[in-house]
Order: C-alpha cells, then sequence, then structure tokens
C-alpha cells in the first residue's frame, strides 16, 4: 500500500518571514528596484502567495519600515521608568543588532512614505528619543541633552548601514561603549577644535552638463531619485527636455555623476584635512572636523550619494563602493594609531559609529550650518570613536 504524500503545511510564521525578508530586500537594493518577485523568491514562495498577505509593495514597504521601531517602543516600554542610559542604550542596541539586516530604512527610504505613514513613523521615533533624553537628562544633567541622545542612537543605528563581520556580543558592546560615552559627553568640551580646513566647493556650473547636474541634485535629495522626472530637471535648467540627452543619455547617469562628484569631493577634503598633521589623535581630529564641514556644507549632495547609491546597478555601483572603502580605511588606519588597543574589525564599527553620530545630529540640528553646530558635532563624532 503506497502512504499518501503529506501536504506541505505553511508556517505559521510566514508573513513575519515575509516582512523580514522584504526588509533586506528594500535595504540592499532600494524601494523602487525591489520587486514583489524578487521579495518570494527570497522567501521562497511565489509572488500570488506574497500577495495573500500584502496588497501591494507599497504596504509591504511601509510594513518593513516601522519594524525596528516598534520594537524598540516595545522594548523601551517594558523598561521601568527609572531605567538608566545604559539600560536602554542596551537594549536599543540589542534591536539595532538584531535587524541589522533591515533596519536601515528608516534613514533614506522613508522619505517615499506616504506623508500620513512618514508622520506616524517619526512620532515613534521621536518616543524613543524622548525616553532616552529623560534618562540622559537625570545621569548627565549637561548642555545639548536631545543633541547627544539623538546622537548616542546614531552610534547604535549605524550598524544598519555596514555588513562588517564581527561577533555579536564584541559588536554590542563596542557600540554601546561608543553610544554611552557620547550621550555623556558635553559636546561644546568633548574636543579641542582642529585647525580650520577649506573644503572643497563643487565646480561652477559653466556648462550645460554641469548645470544639469547641479540642477538634478536638490530635487533628487528633495523628492527621492525614482520620483523626479526628466522634465522637472530640463524646466530646473530653463532647457526642453529632449535636450537633456545631448548630455546624459539616462536620468541614472545624472545621479552616477552626482555620486561621483560627492566621492571626489570628500576625497580632496580628507587630503586637506590630513595636511601637515602627525599625530595620530589630532588626525583623527582632522578627519572629524573635514566630514562634520563636509556634510553640512554638501547636504543635498552628501543625502543624494548615500541613500540612492544601492539602486543603482552593479556595474555603475561598484566604483562608488570602493571610493567609499577607500574612505572608511584612511579613517580605519588613523584611529589604530591613535588607539592602538583596537583590532581593524572594531575600528570599521566605530568609524560608522561616528558617521551615523553627523546623520543623526545633523537631523537633529537641520543642518543649519554654523561653526557652533560644526564644533558640536565633530566633538561627538570624536568622542564616539573614544579619544
Amino acid at each position: 500500500m503506497t502512504a499518501e504524500p503529506i501536504a506541505a503545511t505553511r508556517p505559521r510564521n510566514r508573513k513575519q518571514l515575509i516582512v523580514g525578508a522584504a526588509g533586506r530586500v528594500f535595504s540592499e537594493r532600494g524601494y523602487h528596484a525591489a520587486s514583489m518577485e524578487e521579495i518570494a523568491a527570497a522567501v521562497g514562495i511565489t509572488a500570488t502567495a506574497l500577495y495573500r498577505h500584502f496588497p501591494n509593495k507599497y504596504a509591504l514597504f511601509a510594513e518593513c519600515a516601522n519594524v525596528m521601531v516598534d520594537r524598540l517602543v516595545a522594548t523601551l516600554d517594558e523598561l521601568p521608568p527609572e531605567a538608566d542610559p545604559r539600560e536602554l542604550l542596551g537594549a536599543v542596541t540589542r534591536v539595532a543588532v538584531e535587524h541589522r539586516a533591515s533596519g536601515g530604512l528608516y534613514r533614506w527610504e522613508a522619505r517615499y512614505l506616504k506623508a500620513e505613514d512618514r508622520r506616524l513613523l517619526k512620532g515613534k521615533f521621536a518616543r524613543v528619543v524622548g525616553r532616552v533624553s529623560e534618562a540622559v537628562r537625570r545621569e548627565h544633567p549637561l548642555p545639548d541633552v536631545p543633541l547627544r541622545a539623538v546622537a548616542a542612537l546614531g552610534v547604535i543605528g549605524s550598524v544598519t548601514q555596514h555588513h562588517n563581520a564581527i561577533a555579536r556580543r564584541r559588536l554590542e558592546e563596542v557600540l554601546l561603549t561608543s553610544a554611552l560615552r557620547v550621550a555623556a559627553s558635553a559636546p561644546a568640551s568633548a574636543v579641542n577644535a582642529p585647525r580650520p580646513v577649506e573644503l572643497p566647493a563643487p565646480p561652477v556650473p559653466r556648462t550645460r552638463r554641469a548645470q544639469i547636474l547641479a540642477a538634478a541634485i536638490p530635487l533628487f535629495a528633495r523628492d527621492g531619485f525614482a520620483k523626479v522626472t526628466n522634465g522637472q530637471i530640463a524646466q530646473a535648467v530653463g532647457i526642453a527636455p529632449s535636450a537633456l540627452y545631448r548630455h546624459y543619455a539616462t536620468k541614472t547617469d545624472i545621479l552616477v555623476a552626482a555620486c561621483l562628484q560627492a566621492a571626489g569631493l570628500l576625497a580632496q577634503a580628507v587630503e586637506r584635512s590630513l595636511d601637515e598633521v602627525g599625530d595620530p589623535r589630532d588626525a583623527v581630529a582632522a578627519l572629524a572636523a573635514a566630514y562634520v564641514g563636509y556634510s553640512f556644507e554638501h547636504t543635498a549632495l552628501t543625502s543624494v550619494a548615500e541613500a540612492e547609491v544601492a539602486g543603482l546597478p552593479d556595474d555603475l555601483r561598484q566604483p562608488l563602493i570602493l571610493a567609499q572603502r577607500e574612505h572608511i580605511a584612511v579613517w580605519e588606519q588613523h584611529l589604530l594609531l591613535a588607539r592602538p588597543e583596537l583590532d581593524a574589525r572594531q575600528a570599521r564599527v566605530l568609524v560608522h559609529a561616528g558617521f551615523g553620530v553627523v546623520v543623526e545630529a545633523g537631523r537633529r540640528l537641520r543642518w543649519r550650518d554654523s561653526a557652533e553646530h560644526r564644533s558640536a558635532v565633530t566633538a561627538l563624532v570624536v568622542r564616539a570613536l573614544g579619544l
């Protein structure tokens, strides 16, 4: 007698599996480049089965964008009201590391949420920031409490932006220690200001090609690459849409040019910051000041380069990734000289933590450029690095 085949059972947590896989795909490919078919394949189901759980890609994306913050809110709600910064930031660190593959959607991709969904997401993060701020204020009643709180969270959130291989316990320890240093510091006095560095300016758009690039960058930064049309870019330049194609074959070519310009300007800033700097600690402080200054001065260009590179085709993305790695390697080299007790993996995590401070502190300050803001954020970066 032949046994009847056993029907495959649907896992009870299939929706959770879908959200986890989708978060990874959205993080790696960007919202617009990712497809429902690609997500379904990552789960091991058909696209038809995927649509039983989510009616469209946007609904799935909105769910993914809220995964980390919902977990953060729930985790912090479980802690007593008197919990100290170590307890709170330790809990945040564990959640961030657990969801590092998909938790970074909120940083760049959340701009593709509808206004109401974006408002709700922002409100949830405000609850997290408020809870951390209260604990920091109790334990470290120094100036700039909210700035220090978001900077500490930026340290922890940085783990979602890279794939450095490091043991989980060590990763959590490095992030938490860095975040606690930031939370406990007084930004205005945490670091001696390095000598001023004259940052490179974008080339003056004297040619039509340069004018197109200069017009496209703020549009990409405001609305996202996928939403901007060639017609909008042409209108901003004052030319017919068909004239764009004489200078750029596709809109993607404009984006690549923007990313290359960002990489070039940042490389120049690094070179200038390290000129005639001998002491390793001074070199790290100079790198921090240059990166902060660059981020405040070229906010639109920086956000475009950071947010859109994931959606580029592999062959166009590779040179940009190599440029990013070279930039990080410079930081890593000088940080290891300044802190020889670190190993290379720890140093790399801390470098990304410093970048996370700049993103979140800059947003908190609404990227209002001033010597005071640059000094405060530079100080927090240096503290994040352990100097």
